[in-house]
């Protein structure tokens, strides 16, 4: 079983808070919704943090924005208020949000920067999606951006920019180009990291704030690995 540093109240890492939205960087191995596992989704633990730091009675309100893979780590934006999630909500759908996201791969893409377009079919049974290099049957459209950040030795860094939001859409999209992420097992590359993550960290997301209408930029850190330490 992979060794995973999930999150707790007491070791939240609160990119952003006010009254409105709460924005975390979550570590991989966190679930952002309950799931079959039963194990604690980061929303409990957001909320546990709420009510501890600001001695509420009762429940807590919390609204999930959006979520990401359970391996994969970086922004993740809670509303506090149902005002809030409903405009955040809308932000994300009209795609008024820009989301950057870094990925480690061991294979270079063929171009430095380029976009990619394919069509994506998610297989739910395997709870994988495939991508196609032209629409078919239940498929949806998915466009990425990406630029070569960074080479090392053995590995390089992408920075990506997400036009759509599709199921595993930057892993099954880099993996179609021969470039699957570090530890991805699922989209073809060789071998597990040992904490069960991927190298796929959703670096920044910027977007207009839901009731004061002001432009935010949240930025987090990726996780500390040596591999991560050297994109920095």
């Amino acid at each position: 079983m992979p060794t995973r540093t999930i999150s707790t109240p007491e070791n939240l890492q609160v990119l952003y808070e006010d009254n409105h939205l709460i924005v975390i960087n979550k570590r991989p191995g966190d679930i952002v919704q309950g799931d079959i596992t039963g194990d604690m989704p980061l929303s409990e633990v957001v909320k546990a943090y709420i009510k501890k730091k600001y001695n509420k009675p009762g429940a807590v309100y919390l609204g999930i924005v959006h979520r990401l893979d359970r391996p994969t780590s970086g922004v993740v934006i809670f509303a506090r208020t149902s005002k809030a999630l409903v405009r955040l909500n809308n932000t994300l759908a009209q795609r008024k949000a820009q989301k950057i996201y870094w990925a480690v791969v061991r294979n270079p893409p063929k171009e430095e920067q380029a976009t990619l377009i394919h069509w994506l079919r998610k297989n739910p049974k395997q709870n994988k999606s495939y991508a196609f290099e032209h629409e078919v049957t239940a498929s949806k459209k998915a466009e990425l951006e990406y630029s070569m950040l960074k080479r090392f030795d053995h590995y390089y860094l992408l920075e990506i920019e997400l036009k759509t939001g599709r199921h595993h859409q930057i892993r099954a999209q880099l993996a179609e180009i021969g470039c699957p992420i570090k530890g991805d097992l699922k989209y073809g590359f060789d071998r597990s990291n040992k904490d069960g993550s991927i190298h796929l960290h959703a670096r920044s997301i910027t977007f207009e704030h839901p009731v004061r209408k002001e432009p935010l930029e949240i930025i987090a850190s990726p996780p500390g690995d040596p591999i991560w330490n050297d994109c920095a």
